[in-house]
């Protein structure tokens, strides 16, 4: 831990005009971004005596080694810098809202000649009519499946509709009377928009005329004995009230707002959104974070703000009621996002101060629930560092701690993982994985040393190109392929926005491997052989949860209720989990390669085409010349040689999942997992 005052900048040397600010540690990583609209005043108040600091900042600070600012022009210059920094570091000490996931709309694409209903996410289109945001995609479809009936708009994909035009019959929807088949002629093009435009119509908020129509028709067809008909009406008329008790009308005067209400601690905040659309409530949305300094509650406002519409995903409405109003720098950047003026109050009183209340206890059962959460507390996680500090005998807490593992089949196919968890979570996005080319077999050892090495090797190469360290003239420098890590289902990308891997600089005080002694024995070994003497080893043994340390014959026992072990069994799991994920889509795409990777004129498209056209190669196989051309990019020529080739040759023993186009393993194959390797 780094003592403040051996980096505070010379007195006069901090501007006083607006800014932002970084810290950065030891190693030149970026721990903490901020704003000022005085840079002297608000870096000033970081160098005071540690103990009158907030718990966290005191950590920040004597964490940091370095801190660094740049001056601009005025408070929105800087509102809109930290945003754009705190994206690109993604500092480990800043304000972060962990639910940052777009959320679902319904719209309409009324820029096509046939209108198609959908759920979609991200930035909008021109072009397209948007509903929401809504908390859930299902919300969306429920709301859609009851108003299909009433309004029958198309919500195929264009594939879907391009095929049932070339064959002539309609879907399942069509023929259930959910769509009006615009596909096969039922409607012309302008009869479907127009059903689109009053969907559109019904959602905005315009229902009272259309619903006096229904029942007019319903009453006119039941006095001329067209009960069928009036039944039908009856019906529909049912479907439109129970999709406009989804969205009850709760501000009267039809207003277009988000309300964001704060519920917090001393260490953590809950941050819940409503956004209300017409008058409705569209959406709802939370978010929970650590309070890293002693922020207020306008500061955690601020900071939701620019998270909710700073990615350019969600349009700002013509009002934001917030429990606390932020600077005039906030209010002026949100009117810039909406080229109007932007409400931006706290309500005082009527329907919205009521509404507000309403977010607030959601607020409050959001912070609540939150703490409920063994994972997610800050205390929890806290104390079980310490508990892995106090079990292992470490200088300080381990904030940084990377996990590997090794994963084969049968000696084949060989893979490690390294998964990073800083402050007790889980960061995705420096996650690696790792091929051993140095050998094939059955040697988890030999195969740890070699991915410690490889990992510790490119810190130190990543040191040197900085000039703070040199590399030790024993270690060899063999030629290596920089790790290119594909990223799973569920996990977040392991580049940064240019494609290449992100950096090893940055090592961790607390080095897991999955293993016992002979595993962290290799591990020591290569950080010796690299002359790095500054990260404490352990190894947790699978049978007994035992944890071992370099050198000692007998384990280190952590007691089964211990948040010490907890958090160590996550880190292991989750390294096991990453490894044998890798190591089964290399074991796949092996399998392939003696079947269809051979094939001239066959690329890697092509193939995934034919294999999740048909979902297996014995139905492949089995397919003739005429099917296989049916694939889209596969020509006659092409397909002749395919069939010949998968003709002459043996099944291999794999399939693909349809719904996903994952490879998978054929159920009558069975594969033989390697030691302490679940199947």
């Amino acid at each position: 831990m780094a003592d403040p005052s051996t980096y505070r900048p010379a007195p006069g040397a901090i501007p006083l005009s607006p800014g932002v600010y970084k810290f950065r540690d030891a190693h030149g990583r970026v721990i903490y971004v901020g704003k000022a609209k005085n840079l002297r005043q608000r870096l000033s108040s970081y160098f005071q005596d540690v103990a009158n600091l907030h718990p966290r900042t005191a950590t920040m600070v004597t964490t940091a080694a370095s801190v660094e600012w740049t001056v601009v022009s005025t408070e929105v210059e800087a509102l809109q810098l930290e945003y754009s920094w705190i994206k690109e570091f993604d500092p480990r000490f800043n304000v972060k809202y962990r639910d940052d996931k777009s959320y679902p709309e319904l719209a309409v694409t009324l820029n096509e000649e046939f209108p198609r209903v959908q759920v979609m996410r991200g930035a909008h289109k021109k072009g397209v009519r948007y509903f929401g945001p809504y908390g859930h995609a299902w919300a969306i479809r429920e709301t859609v499946d009851l108003l299909l009936r009433v309004f029958p708009v198309r919500t195929c994909s264009n594939g879907v509709f391009k095929r049932a035009q070339q064959v002539g019959r309609p879907c399942l929807l069509g023929y259930i009377g959910k769509c009006a088949a615009p596909c096969v002629g039922r409607v012309d093009a302008a009869e479907h928009r127009e059903l689109a435009e009053e969907f559109c119509d019904f959602m905005a908020g315009r229902t009272g005329n259309y619903l006096r129509r229904l029942e007019q028709q319903m009453q006119e067809a039941a006095a001329d004995m067209e009960y069928e008909k009036a039944a039908r009406l009856r019906d529909d008329l049912g479907a439109l009230r129970r999709a406009m008790e989804k969205n009850a009308v709760v501000l009267g005067d039809g207003t277009d707002a988000d309300l964001l209400a704060v519920a917090e601690d001393e260490l953590e905040a809950a941050v819940q959104i409503f956004h209300v659309r017409g008058g409705r409530v569209r959406g709802q949305r939370g978010w929970v974070t650590d309070k890293v300094e002693d922020v207020d509650t306008a500061g955690l406002v601020e900071h939701a703000l620019q998270q909710l519409y700073g990615a350019g995903t969600e349009q700002v409405p013509r009002e934001v009621l917030v429990p606390a109003v932020p600077g005039e720098a906030v209010h002026e950047w949100l009117s810039g996002l909406r080229g109007a003026h932007v409400d931006l109050r706290v309500p005082q009183r009527g329907d919205k101060k009521d509404l507000m209340e309403t977010v607030q206890r959601n607020a409050q059962q959001a912070l609540a629930l939150h703490k409920t959460k063994r994972a997610s507390d800050l205390t929890t996680r806290s104390r079980a560092l310490q508990e892995i500090a106090d079990a292992l005998e470490l200088d300080s807490v381990p904030l940084r701690v990377e996990c590997f593992d090794i994963s084969h089949l049968q000696g084949e196919d060989v893979v490690a993982s390294m998964v990073v968890f800083e402050d007790g979570l889980a960061r995705k996005s420096e996650y690696r994985r790792f091929q051993i080319k140095g050998f094939e077999g059955q040697d988890d050892v030999r195969s740890m040393h070699e991915v410690i090495t490889r990992r510790f090797r490119r810190y130190l190469q990543e040191r040197e190109q900085t000039g703070e360290w040199a590399v030790p003239e024993e270690v060899p420098a063999p030629e290596e392929t920089p790790e290119t890590p594909e990223t799973p289902d569920g996990d977040e990308a392991l580049t940064d926005e240019n494609g290449r891997p992100k950096r090893f600089a940055y090592p961790p005080q607390l080095l897991v491997v999955d293993g016992g002694q002979p595993q962290v024995a290799a591990a020591q070994r290569a950080l010796a052989e690299l002359g790095i003497d500054d990260v404490a080893v352990c190894g947790l043994a699978k049978r007994l949860e035992e944890v071992w340390l370099p050198g000692q014959d007998d384990p280190v026992v952590l007691p089964r209720s211990s948040e010490g072990l907890y958090l160590l069994q996550r880190a292991r799991d989750e390294a096991h989990r990453f490894a044998l994920t890798y190591q089964r889509s290399k074991r796949a795409k092996r399998l392939t390669a003696g079947e269809l990777d051979s094939v001239p004129g066959l690329g890697e498209t092509r193939r995934r085409a034919l294999l999740k056209h048909f979902g297996s190669l014995k139905k492949l196989r089995a397919a003739t010349v005429d099917e296989l051309c049916e694939v889209p990019g596969i020509g006659r020529r092409t397909a002749e040689t395919v069939a010949a080739a998968l003709a002459s040759r043996t099944p291999a023993a794999f399939a693909i999942n349809t719904a996903t186009g994952e490879i998978i393993e054929d159920s009558s194959t069975t594969a033989v997992p390697r030691s302490g390797e679940e199947t």
